[in-house]
């Protein structure tokens, strides 16, 4: 392994670390004491504490725990070094929480501010997760091991499975508590894809130009990117242009557009957003 591909797997080991116990203290202090549930393992130990008593700690470290052990026995490799890395981490970090910082209540006395703050932090999290290619454990080793015997659509039992879980804790700890985790489950929900593509998000550069050799050179000497270059016609003057596709980031973006606006006033550019590039240079690219 390189140094650069060593660098940038601490790098992403790193944001992963940072990212799960930043989830482990937002599942401690403000879901657990406030009851709420959004479905999942977490939800179902916060159910399971109501019922039974106990810290939900307790319950969501022995049901990781013991889905860890299951997962990394039937998938295998299919596991993935990232995943149990962050299952082994989030289940540990659960069980010690509750010893190093004792609470005895909610936060404040602010429960529509404690939800807005986890549903938030709990998506941007399990979103910067799921984007370093990892999980949290949990449903989604149950996923994986359902995608892997049965032809059953996971995306859609993991969302039945954790809407029931939200609807039994009407049942257990009343309307108000209800209503708060439905609220959390469906904006999670939305939220987490535009986390997703946030931290991904690109700038696709169309850029029609009679010069194009400049604004290619900038692109490869100061982006650190390459492009495309295709003839393209005028359909009205009938003269030869250049067309220039290229990607680069949303920093970038704001270079090389001024940069073609000064290089070149005449060229037409067209610039959309894109969260899915794949190929070398960015994420994706095996």
């Amino acid at each position: 392994m390189d140094t650069l591909k060593m660098r940038e797997n601490l790098k992403e080991y790193g944001m992963l670390t940072i990212v799960t116990i930043v989830l482990i203290l937002t599942d401690y202090l403000i879901l657990f004491p406030n009851h709420f549930t959004f479905g999942g393992v977490i939800g179902v130990a916060v159910l399971l504490s109501g019922v039974l008593g106990g810290s939900p700690n307790t319950y969501a470290f022995i049901m990781n725990a013991v889905l860890f052990v299951i997962g990394f026995k039937v998938l295998g490799k299919e596991f993935g070094i990232r995943s149990v890395y962050v299952s082994v981490l989030f289940a540990t970090g659960l069980g010690a929480v509750q010893y190093l910082i004792p609470v005895h209540g909610t936060i404040s006395d602010q429960p529509i501010l404690e939800l807005v703050l986890a549903v938030l932090l709990a998506a941007a999290c399990s979103g910067a997760i799921f984007n370093l290619s990892a999980s949290t454990g949990g449903t989604d080793i149950i996923a994986l091991m359902l995608k892997k015997y049965t032809n059953i659509h996971i995306g859609k039992a993991l969302m039945v499975t954790d809407f029931f879980v939200v609807v039994l804790s009407f049942v257990i700890y009343g309307t108000t508590v209800g209503m708060f985790s439905l609220v959390g489950y469906i904006v999670k929900a939305l939220f987490i894809d535009t986390v997703i593509e946030s931290l991904n998000l690109c700038k696709y550069f169309t850029i029609i130009s009679t010069d194009p050799k400049p604004i290619c050179s900038f692109i490869h000497e100061e982006l650190n990117h390459s492009a495309t270059l295709y003839r393209a016609e005028g359909a009205y003057s009938h003269k030869e242009k250049m067309v220039i596709m290229t990607v680069v980031g949303r920093r970038q973006a704001v270079k090389l557009r001024n940069f073609v606006r000064q290089q070149d006033p005449h060229a037409f550019m067209m610039i959309t957003n894109s969260s899915e590039i794949i190929g070398k240079g960015f994420r994706g690219m095996l």
